[in-house]
């Protein structure tokens, strides 16, 4: 399964934006949860269960907040012109979900994905998928902000793999948030930080426990997990409803008021198993991605990423 799903990026640098396309073979199964209080989406409705149309021909994550959307329109474009998308008597209709993080408290606010560089993603996208950090929709992404962005730290996107028997999952993350993230032992990885490098809640992790020093709708952690395991549509939504529970192992404090998250399953039927175990891979393979998007980052805008920290 894996060795079929291509994934593409448009990564902007210089202006703190970026999107990823995933593009999922044929006869998938979708379905995603908009779990955040502030979520910008597309054809988030189509996934819920009880709509009638099971495959996405692509899955957009993008920066620029609502302005982002629009680079979907780009790659749908583009796929319609390959020949891909929903058959009807009057041509395809490509099935393009897309879900934005707020990029634009770092680096340039009035930048962008537009629909040419969702083409640009599209058009790039490849096999060879598993770069992680400052790359896409993470371009301009930061985490840590319960104390304010001068306090922020460098995020980005994290992809994570794992592969048990016959079973096969993938978890592409985009790692936006009000909290820290911290390890499986429960230290802090990347977050609120001081100027002596030392993390605000190490100590005294109640610290947190106040309301956060971001605007509305400035913070989003987007995940997309593909499976090779069979799933109904209902069963897909149940998991993307669980991949939430595996964000807020990894994110403290997770799924504020001011966060927007929104999370993605794809079944590409291939392989049975029990929805507890799925449920539970599913759990790790989202965690160890939210980990990476952090782990694989150098500092950018000002803002100090874990690597420049463990470089000192």
């Amino acid at each position: 399964m894996i060795e079929s799903i291509k994934i593409g990026h448009f990564t902007d640098l210089v202006n703190g934006t970026g999107c990823t396309v995933i593009l999922p073979p044929s006869g998938n199964i979708a379905s995603g949860y908009a779990f955040g209080a502030a979520p910008g989406t597309r054809e988030i409705a189509l996934l819920q269960p009880d709509k009638k149309v099971r495959e996405i021909h692509a899955l957009v994550l993008t920066g620029g907040s609502a302005f982002g959307l629009g680079c979907a329109q780009g790659v749908m474009e583009e796929l319609a012109r390959m020949g891909s998308g929903f058959k009807t008597a009057y041509g395809v209709v490509p099935i393009v979900p897309a879900a934005v993080v707020f990029d634009k408290n770092v680096g340039n606010a009035h930048a962008f994905p537009t629909a040419e560089d969702g083409k640009q993603a599209l058009l790039s996208a490849n096999h060879d998928f598993l770069k992680s950090g400052n790359i896409g929709a993470g371009s301009g992404v930061s985490v840590g902000k319960w104390a304010g962005l001068n306090f922020a730290m460098k995020s980005g996107l994290g992809v994570a793999q794992i592969t048990n028997g016959t079973f096969e999952f993938l978890a592409v993350s985009v790692v936006n948030a009000v909290g820290d993230v911290i390890d499986f032992d429960g230290q802090i990885l990347a977050g609120a930080l001081n100027e002596d490098n030392t993390f605000l809640a190490a100590r005294n992790p109640k610290i947190r426990w106040q309301n956060p020093q971001v605007g509305m709708n400035q913070n989003t952690v987007l995940s997309a997990v593909l499976t090779n395991v069979k799933l109904t549509k209902a069963e897909a939504y149940y998991l993307a409803n669980r991949v939430h529970l595996a964000l807020a192992r990894r994110i403290i404090p997770s799924h504020t008021s001011f966060d927007g998250d929104v999370s993605f399953v794809i079944s590409v039927p291939q392989t049975e198993a029990p929805i507890d175990l799925t449920a539970a891979i599913l759990s790790e393979v989202v965690e160890q991605s939210v980990i990476n998007a952090v782990t694989s980052c150098e500092g950018l805008f000002g803002l100090k990423g874990f690597k420049d920290l463990r470089s000192k």
